[in-house]
């Protein structure tokens, strides 16, 4: 077994990546290294992102696509110039976010909160007394209130729903933190998104299900980052939090939590071709779901995803939950378990997820069966699994066994495919929390 420190030394090399020839720095760009890293290019093979023409962003932008910015404003005109228009722009550009952007922020640098973004006929209080399930019933809200609620979620919507084009790397300078926004890439290839802290990506205006589940539920709108309808997109070395505004601080209406937070990192409506690496997840309930729907068309083929040395720490469910898509998840590190903990890997409707010397670090009652959910689907292959489980110490698990002995129907062992694009040898599982901890997450990249 290697030695703790050449471990370190190997990881530290491989996070250098093939690096395209600089461009002359950009003003105000504070180093020759964060020119570099914004120059830097997905690795060959580094997962899904890899295939076919790989993923280099914005590394061919021209000086004058080169852009620091520091508000909402500065970051949307970076983008392109106009919000509506932006994921239209294909022209490579490079986006240096330093300190914090509110996508709360009106154009002339004015803080906004949610009553300055619903509709002038939209109250929370007339909302919830006219759709009480005590004296509305179980059946979807409808009628003017609804239809006020649904133009002030178009309202936000329009301010903090970013939207990204093709051609594009946004890194952050250190202590980079995007917050109260949504990074939206849709129907674009070639993004690379890096070094930033998403934080509190929140809906002002959450939607009543009163069929969703036993009792209804609250559902959120805004996810910190949106993969739709695109390919080649490497997401790297982020971290994502609720910041200072946690689900649990959450009020309670008709017996069920206002649900004001959707998912970290989704990737949806037939995208593919997605590699999560060295991110941090902290704290959240759904991070990433991976296929937003059970009906089989479009998305057959799609939703390829590779997830690379993540840590997922003290979060609840969907890590990830997968539909339809080749997904694999290898040496990843998860500190799991304590109220409200679901499951992690969630195998749904004609999945294939491969799951490979990844490292679960348990708490409280939580136990290797509890560490996978069927959302209707029939196999996955888990191999190299280990789990350390309060103050015992850690050992290989059999995820698959564990879960079938606790449930029925069982998974099968073999979800039909074997990675391929993989950049370097799998670590060791043992090794897996030595090295996601120290490198995963805002703030490790050497800026």
């Amino acid at each position: 077994m290697r030695t703790r420190t050449a471990v370190v030394a190997a990881l530290t090399a491989a996070l250098v990546l093939t690096t395209a020839a600089p461009a002359p720095a950009a003003p105000g760009v504070p180093s020759r290294a964060a020119e570099l890293l914004g120059r830097q290019t997905l690795a060959a093979n580094d997962g899904w992102a890899a295939a076919g023409t790989g993923t280099t962003g914005g590394s061919a932008a021209a000086p004058d696509r080169v852009r620091v910015v520091r508000t909402r404003a500065e970051l949307v005109a970076a983008l392109g110039g106009d919000n509506a228009t932006n994921a239209a722009d294909a022209t490579p550009k490079i986006v240096y976010v330093d300190g914090t952007v509110d996508g709360f922020e009106g154009p002339d640098g004015t803080p906004l909160d949610c009553a300055d973004l619903a509709d002038p006929e939209y109250s929370l209080p007339s909302y919830l007394a006219a759709y009480d399930p005590a004296t509305w019933g179980r059946v979807n809200p409808s009628g003017p209130l609804e239809a006020a609620r649904v133009r002030s979620v178009a309202n936000q919507t329009r301010q903090t729903q970013i939207n990204v084009g093709s051609n594009t790397t946004i890194i952050g300078l250190r202590g980079a933190r995007l917050t109260g926004l949504t990074l939206m890439i849709d129907r674009v290839d070639n993004v690379i998104v890096r070094n930033i802290e998403f934080a509190d990506a929140r809906d002002c205006f959450p939607a009543w299900s009163p069929t969703d589940g036993d009792t209804g539920n609250w559902n959120s709108q805004y996810d910190q980052i949106s993969v739709r309808r695109s390919e080649h997109v490497w997401i790297d070395h982020n971290t994502f939090t609720d910041g200072d505004n946690p689900d649990s601080a959450q009020p309670v209406y008709f017996g069920r939590p206002w649900q004001v937070h959707d998912g970290s990192l989704d990737v949806t409506h037939t995208a593919s071709l997605v590699t999560a690496s060295w991110n941090r997840f902290a704290g959240r309930d759904k991070v990433m779901l991976i296929g937003s729907s059970n009906t089989v068309g479009p998305d057959l083929g799609r939703l390829n995803v590779t997830v690379r040395h993540n840590l997922f720490d003290g979060t609840l469910q969907r890590l990830p939950r997968v539909r339809f898509g080749q997904v694999d998840v290898h040496e990843n590190h998860y500190r799991l378990g304590g109220p409200g903990f679901a499951y992690a890997l969630g195998v749904g409707v004609q999945s294939a997820l491969y799951a490979e010397n990844n490292f679960f670090t348990l708490t409280g009652d939580t136990t290797a069966a509890d560490l996978l959910y069927d959302w209707g689907g029939t196999a996955l292959t888990e191999r190299g699994s280990w789990v350390r489980q309060g103050d015992r110490l850690p050992r290989p698990v059999d995820l698959r066994a564990a879960y079938n002995a606790a449930h029925d129907p069982d998974l099968g062992g073999d979800a039909g495919w074997t990675p391929t694009l993989r950049a370097a040898r799998p670590l060791p599982t043992p090794l897996v929390p030595l090295a996601v901890d120290a490198f995963a997450g805002a703030g490790r990249l050497p800026l």
